[in-house]
């Protein structure tokens, strides 16, 4: 019989997220298929990792359902703007990379108009009761879809990170707060932090 791994109720994402989306569909979608692929529970510690390559709502989803957390380090943050996905699994070494197939408009083009039109100045209670009736039934159909109608999901060779290490601080010689060892920068001869280094460049 094959095994399958207890996913947490969608109800939970949102109490975390604090509202239902099309976004945080699609992270509890992707998590979920994670896990059930790497036959992995929630993460406890960094047994499990997640590398997301945007920042939108659906990663609320995935540190919710998954227990990957940048607290942790076992949440890694690639500023791509992309809805790709990989997740690790540490104990046996597979892992999985989840990239979506196509833009929540081409599932339903009425979503881009709506949502344009509830932003402008002139929206109407008319218009927001549109779009969240549009934005619900985007959600349920990412929530109940067969997974490889909205994404594309394969088992993938990577190197895997090391294991989140803990720097020591050092003070800003310009501001006087401490920041981590790692994050320092050296400029003329001190050390200081990111915010108060004066960038070089020629261009």
């Amino acid at each position: 019989m094959e095994k399958t791994v207890k996913i947490i109720p969608f109800s939970e994402v949102t109490k975390f997220h604090g509202h239902v989306c099309p976004g945080s569909a699609i992270g509890y979608r992707v998590a979920e298929i994670a896990i059930q692929n790497l036959i992995s529970p929630r993460a406890v510690d960094e047994e499990l990792l997640a590398v997301v390559e945007n920042d939108s709502c659906s990663v609320d989803a995935i540190q919710v359902v998954t227990g990957c957390t940048m607290g942790k380090g076992n949440l890694i943050f690639k500023d791509h703007g992309k809805q790709v996905y990989t997740f690790m699994n540490r104990k046996t070494g597979e892992a999985v990379r989840i990239s979506l197939k196509d833009s929540i408009e081409a599932w339903d083009p009425e979503f881009a108009a709506a949502r344009q039109k509830v932003f402008s100045e002139g929206a109407t209670q008319e218009d927001k009761k549109d779009f969240e009736r549009i934005k619900d039934e985007i959600t349920d159909k990412i929530l109940t879809a067969p997974a490889e109608e909205l994404f594309k999901v394969e088992k993938v060779e990577t190197e895997f990170p090391e294991e989140a290490r803990i720097f020591r601080s050092v003070r800003c010689a310009k501001c006087g707060e401490m920041v981590a060892e790692h994050r320092a920068r050296v400029e003329n001869g001190e050390i200081v932090c990111i915010p108060c280094f004066s960038e070089y460049s020629r261009n």
